[in-house]
């Protein structure tokens, strides 16, 4: 094929290939299986992502079929995706339990739609084919995140400053803290897909703007909303709720502890049962890390440990609502009054910033509990609650994965449309640099990657909103946030020096890029412990 005739869309091709490259996983998911995984790690590790594209690129078939345009993204992504697998497993086939040249018959699809010439057909990520409420959802908060975030977002990072009182006031307004909160409660979540959906296409317009402080801090209000949905009493949702979704009282998540992020069966803070009648309450000690936006937050959801008896593991674990007055953004101490809210007084929260390199706005922090009383009525569930924290707060998480995805669309958008204005406007040994191959195959594979992040969230989203896709949430989420970072890299160095200049707003989407793949579950945790482990459960029954 002449480089002046690029390849024409083929979707039965793309499928037929999708065909090859599943076999494939399925092979390597069973010869995974007959081993013990921890000695395996490698493997899985790259059986995981690799299962995770092609997974991604499955779903995107349907796209394809909407228009040319989406079909020639379809395409495009598929031959990435089996390269991406081919790569993983060249020389290592053993390894992977397959013949060696398994998927040479996909090498000619390969060839014609990683072809820079086909890529320069691609002219941006494609139409989203949003229905008409979504695209309602969508063009609200973008114009929010272009009036109110861009003008702020630089200002924030560059200075390490806090989130404006007008971004939460704004948001407010509208209505972003209650998209889960059930209109009974004073929100705006309905259920069903309009509720996932929704948040998805919020918090990618948000992110698009500024991920510290636009795009998660809808986050954390949900988080604790599906929490309290999940155990809280009745009385706990009317307190609670309303004021949720308003703003009138902002939350923090106190979960990770300085030896055990993942791992949150080993917490170690503890709840101490404390006083009778109206001063019961407990008692919490110890410390708590990466408690974003702790300082601003008016109570913190916090996991600590009721049951002395550590053998018990998750199931000692009980989920507070900890009420505490606004702190200092670069850190602060707290010393509870006597009275105050039944507390015997001179408890103390004592909270150290912890600087980061990219996420500014919201801050995170190592938080001390010293003492510090929590009245009885905030233990999640009351007494039905007690024990059962863990599974609260993996119900508030529940949803965070597949909006760290998100996330990751928004931050990507971001940084394609910089490096693609960029390279208009920039001109190199007398031509602009959007003119060279080069960089249009680079746009062409951002914009394809983007578009294929985005479609596979709204699947992601659907299967969710009617209780499933828990696999491909953590697929979503491993995938998308590594490609992020490939993005962003890139729309980096199409700025040349001007990207590692901060003056330009690139160099803030590359660090933001690089949490994506450590919060909500460390990407080597999630590909491990969730998604190999449960493509093998598929492939070998959970009884096993």
């Amino acid at each position: 094929m002449s480089p002046s005739a690029p390849a024409a869309p083929d979707l039965h091709a793309a499928a037929a290939v999708l065909d090859q490259a599943s076999t494939v996983v399925t092979v390597a998911t069973s010869a995974l299986a007959g081993r013990p995984i921890d000695e395996q790690q490698v493997l899985a590790y790259d059986l995981a992502h690799a299962a995770a594209g092609v997974e991604i690129a499955r779903a995107l078939l349907d796209y394809g079929a909407k228009g040319d345009a989406e079909a020639r993204i379809t395409c495009a992504f598929v031959a990435d995706a089996v390269h991406d697998l081919a790569t993983r497993v060249f020389g290592r086939e053993a390894d992977w339990g397959v013949e060696p040249g398994a998927l040479d018959p996909t090498r000619d699809f390969l060839a014609a739609y990683r072809a820079p010439e086909f890529l320069a057909a691609i002219d941006g990520p494609g139409p989203r084919h949003l229905d008409a409420d979504f695209e309602l959802v969508q063009d609200t908060f973008r114009r929010f995140a272009e009036e109110k975030l861009h003008p702020v977002a630089e200002h924030i990072h560059r200075r390490n400053e806090d989130i404006p009182e007008s971004i939460i006031e704004g948001l407010a307004e509208m209505g972003g803290f209650g998209l889960s909160v059930p209109e009974e409660y004073g929100g705006w979540g309905s259920g069903g897909e309009s509720e996932y959906l929704g948040m998805v296409v919020a918090t990618e317009e948000l992110s698009r703007g500024s991920l510290g402080a636009g795009g998660s801090l809808i986050t954390r209000p949900e988080i604790l909303t599906r929490a309290l949905l999940a155990g809280g009493t009745e009385e706990q949702k009317h307190t609670w709720l309303p004021r949720l979704a308003t703003a009138e009282v902002m939350n923090a998540v106190a979960v990770t502890e300085p030896d055990f992020g993942s791992d949150v069966a080993g917490v170690k803070v503890t709840a101490t049962r404390t006083g009778e009648g109206g001063g019961a309450g407990w008692v919490l000690n110890g410390v708590k890390t990466w408690c974003t936006f702790g300082a601003r937050a008016d109570v913190l959801m916090l996991l600590a440990r009721t049951d002395p008896d550590r053998s018990k593991g998750h199931r000692g674990l009980s989920l507070f609502v900890v009420p505490k007055p606004r702190g200092e953004g670069h850190g602060f101490e707290l010393t509870q009054e006597a009275g105050d809210g039944g507390a015997p007084g001179g408890g103390t929260m004592e909270g150290r910033p912890i600087d980061t390199i990219g996420y500014r706005g919201m801050h995170s922090y190592e938080v001390a509990f010293d003492g510090w009383f929590v009245p009885a009525a905030n233990l999640i569930g009351m007494e039905d609650g007690e024990g059962r924290g863990f599974y609260y707060q993996m119900a508030g998480f529940e949803n965070g994965r597949l909006q760290t995805a998100a996330r990751a669309v928004g931050v990507m958008q971001a940084a394609y449309e910089a490096a693609r204005q960029y390279a208009l406007d920039r001109v190199v040994f007398g031509q602009p640099v959007a003119d060279y191959q080069l960089t249009r195959a680079k746009l062409a594979r951002m914009a394809v990657i983007i578009q294929a992040a985005r479609q596979f969230s709204y699947t992601v989203a659907r299967l969710m909103a009617k209780g499933e896709g828990t696999l491909e949430a953590s697929m979503v989420k491993a995938y998308v946030c590594k490609a992020a970072e490939w993005v962003t890299r890139e729309a980096m160095q199409i700025h040349g020096g001007m990207g590692y200049a901060e003056e330009f707003p690139v160099s803030r989407y590359f660090v933001d890029a690089r949490v994506l793949s450590i919060f909500e579950g460390a990407d080597e945790t999630l590909c491990l412990k969730v998604i190999a482990r449960r493509m093998i459960e598929a492939v070998q029954g959970p009884s096993r």
